[in-house]
């Protein structure tokens, strides 16, 4: 499978819908809007929207019933990048080989747009009439998923936690993104409870992967590859996979999540075949 254009299929149909949705927003400040979409196109893979179209795909065949989760996700996840990136958090001057927003339109805007983004993503979810999946993308973003992550994250610097620590920071810091992107696709495609439960235990594992692979990267990838600083989780003390358990223990710890995403689609025949490829991918990519 080429994940490579399974990713880009699905990125093109993710940004066109966010264009469509920014550019039809009426009396919206001319900076506020521009801030927005500095960060919102400022490139990546659209993994995230992905996850949420594949599942229902797989699902019903159709992921049109998806698309308003797919653009909602990837507005959280770029707010969580912009805050990311602020002088109060990581410090980073880089996203994807460009200035962060802070950097071109300032800490305050910066803040804003994020705030923004987050606000209207849940605008954006109200299209799929479907309050479980509303309650299920803000509890992976709020408290006990992204935010809590993040504050888990940054009690950890400087400090040695235990891997059940560090695993459960993840799990709520990125994997809780992923697992409802996948969540959220298969339920909005009218999955069994099976296939429901299968997705969920691939989204869980997937994001342990997303993770760990991260995390090495920032100790062997190079700036070119990944668009911004190398190095900045040790330079920062935060707590990693390969800081806890060494760089090789942290490359197999990455290909048992994959294998585990891989088999919990074992109930799923070719369709799922583009995850199965997603998941190798994810542990084996280079930015």
């Amino acid at each position: 499978m080429n994940v490579d254009a399974f990713l880009a299929r699905r990125a093109e149909r993710t940004e066109r819908a966010l264009a469509d949705y920014v550019d039809a927003w009426q009396g919206v400040p001319d900076a506020l809007r521009e801030a927005m979409r500095y960060s919102l196109f400022a490139g990546g893979k659209r993994f995230r929207p992905a996850l949420a179209l594949g599942a229902a795909e797989i699902v019903s065949g159709n992921d049109d019933v998806a698309l308003p989760a797919a653009c909602a996700i990837e507005m959280i996840h770029t707010y969580s990048l912009i805050h990311d990136d602020l002088p109060a958090m990581d410090n980073d001057d880089l996203r994807r080989g460009k200035p962060t927003l802070h950097k071109v339109y300032g800490e305050a805007l910066a803040i804003l747009a994020g705030d923004a983004l987050l606000t209207m993503a849940f605008d954006m979810l109200t299209r799929t009439k479907d309050l479980r999946v509303i309650r299920e993308v803000a509890q992976a973003a709020g408290v006990t998923g992204m935010a809590g992550g993040q504050v888990l994250d940054l009690e950890s610097e400087g400090r040695e936690i235990s891997l059940d620590e560090l695993r459960r920071m993840h799990e709520c810091k990125t994997g809780a993104l992923i697992r409802v992107s996948v969540r959220s696709g298969a339920m909005l495609a009218g999955a069994r409870e099976d296939q429901l439960a299968a997705l969920t235990r691939f989204g869980e594992h997937l994001g342990l992967a997303f993770q760990i692979a991260d995390d090495i990267l920032d100790v062997v990838g190079t700036e070119a590859t990944l668009g911004k600083p190398i190095g900045s989780d040790a330079n920062k003390h935060k707590s990693t996979y390969p800081a806890l358990v060494g760089l090789d223990r942290a490359r197999d710890l990455a290909d048992e999540a994959m294998r585990s995403a891989v088999d919990a689609l074992n109930a799923f025949g070719p369709e799922a075949d583009d995850f199965r490829a997603l998941a190798r991918f994810v542990v084996e990519r280079q930015r």
